[in-house]
This record gives C-alpha cells, sequence and structure tokens, in this order.
C-alpha cells in the first residue's frame, strides 16, 4: 500500500453545511441528513463498505470527522494516507504500539456559501513546528470533531489523569491554529479500533473513534437504532470500553490555571 502525496489541500473561507431532508422517525419534522460511507472488517477477516443516509446532526457527525484528507499514518508497511487505509492495517499509536484498524468512516462536508457565521464544521490547519520541533512535522488538517491528546498539570489538577482530550478547534489562534471553510466540497475521517486509542498523526497525539454511550449521546429510539448500524465492528457502544483519557473543552483548563 501506498502513501498518496504529502500535498496539504487548499480552503478558502465558506461555510460547510448539509442540505435537509425528510426524517421518517420524526413525522412532520425536517432534519438535515448526510451520507455517511464505513469501511469495516467483518468477524471471518473480509472487508465490507457500506454508505448510509442518516442525521447530520452531532452526535453522529462527531464520530466521523477527526482527520482531514491527505492527513499521513503511520503503518507497519510505512506511511499511508488517511483515504487509502483498509481495516487490518496496523497502525502506530502515541505509545509506541501498532494496533489494527477494525473501522474506517467517512463523511463529506459541502459548502455553502449563504451561511456567514461561526461553523460548526469549519476544518483545523495546524501550521508545522506548532507544538514544538517536528509537531507537527508539516501542516497538518484535522476535521471539525479532532481532539488532541493534551497534557499539562492543569489537566492533572482538573481531572487526577495525567492528559485529557482538547477539540482542536479549541487552539485556533489565527496564527498556529488556523480556522478553515472549505471552498468545495472535501471528505474526513475517522478510525476506528478494538479499544479506544491515541493515534500518532504527524508527530501529535489525536483521538481515536469512542462512539460515546446512548444516554451522553442522547439518541432513543429508531435514531439510536441508526446510529448503531454505522458500527457493525462493535456488538454494542461500550465494547470499546472506557475512554482512554477523558475528555474536556480548554476553557475547562483556563479555569484553573
Amino acid at each position: 500500500m501506498t502513501a498518496q502525496s504529502n500535498a496539504v489541500p487548499t480552503y478558502a473561507a465558506t461555510q460547510s453545511t448539509s442540505a435537509p431532508s425528510r426524517f421518517a422517525g420524526h413525522p412532520g419534522r425536517t432534519t438535515p441528513q448526510r451520507k455517511y460511507t464505513i469501511t469495516y472488517l467483518r468477524p471471518n477477516g473480509e472487508i465490507d463498505e457500506v454508505s448510509s443516509i442518516a442525521p447530520a446532526t452531532p452526535a453522529f457527525e462527531d464520530a466521523f470527522g477527526a482527520l482531514g484528507r491527505g492527513t499521513i499514518l503511520q503503518s507497519q508497511h510505512g506511511p499511508v494516507a488517511v483515504e487509502d487505509l483498509l481495516p487490518g492495517d496496523r497502525l502506530r499509536l502515541s505509545d509506541g504500539n501498532f494496533a489494527p484498524l477494525l473501522w474506517r468512516g467517512m463523511m463529506t462536508i459541502t459548502p455553502s456559501p449563504t451561511d456567514t457565521g461561526p461553523s460548526r464544521l469549519s476544518l483545523t490547519r495546524i501550521t508545522a513546528d506548532a507544538l514544538g520541533i517536528g509537531r507537527p512535522m508539516q501542516d497538518l488538517i484535522l476535521g471539525p470533531s479532532a481532539r488532541l491528546y493534551h497534557c499539562t498539570n492543569g489537566v492533572m489538577k482538573l481531572t487526577g489523569k495525567s492528559a485529557a482530550y482538547i477539540p482542536a478547534r479549541d487552539f485556533v489562534d489565527g496564527n498556529q491554529f488556523i480556522e478553515l471553510r472549505p471552498a468545495a466540497a472535501v471528505h474526513v475521517y475517522q478510525l476506528g479500533f478494538a479499544t479506544h486509542e491515541t493515534l500518532m498523526v504527524n508527530g501529535i497525539g489525536v483521538e481515536s473513534l469512542h462512539p460515546g454511550t446512548a444516554f451522553s449521546l442522547g439518541l432513543r429510539g429508531e435514531t439510536l437504532a441508526q446510529y448503531l448500524a454505522l458500527f457493525p465492528h462493535l456488538r454494542r457502544l461500550d465494547d470499546v470500553g472506557l475512554f482512554k483519557h477523558p475528555r474536556l473543552r480548554l476553557h475547562d483548563l483556563d479555569m484553573i490555571d
């Protein structure tokens, strides 16, 4: 398997959104919908790919939008672009170990020039060396739901844990962390393993898939069934176990620093 070009895609400042359509789970209501594409490893070792239409809501979208197209990860056979990964590939984690990929999710962010306010689906560009030499080694584009592995004394004081996952968008400063809005349709991805993991992405730790719980997601009935169907590599949402590290917002740490 060969990595694609390391060139970073070009973006401009326009809004991304989804077209609304009728959602059968809520008669009389119009709920935004989008297509989600999953590639996963079956128990017999075969690889399957499925596309489904499901609600374009944060609970769904947050499970798909961590890594921009062209993001390079390290497999046991060398660097591979996220769009070229296949379930079964073994990827390097932040602790130096390799774990087999079980699930890759993808959705497409489509710009809408009519929206001019803050965008929940904007991307984040992290400039080269923003977090130290080689972190990242070159500009890195992360999706709207990317969370970074963040290790500070503040996290320890607040949670008693050594590190936490912080949304990449929380670090946007217009200088080293830059908000981007796609000028054309772009694919974003997330990767799932047997447990919750921290991926090593261009020198930076990024959270892998954790689908959450039905309670935390606020889903039930048909909507919960639609959500579960997007993760056929799992029997239940809690199969991935506990969060490897807690999730925080950057402003949580500002209150104690």
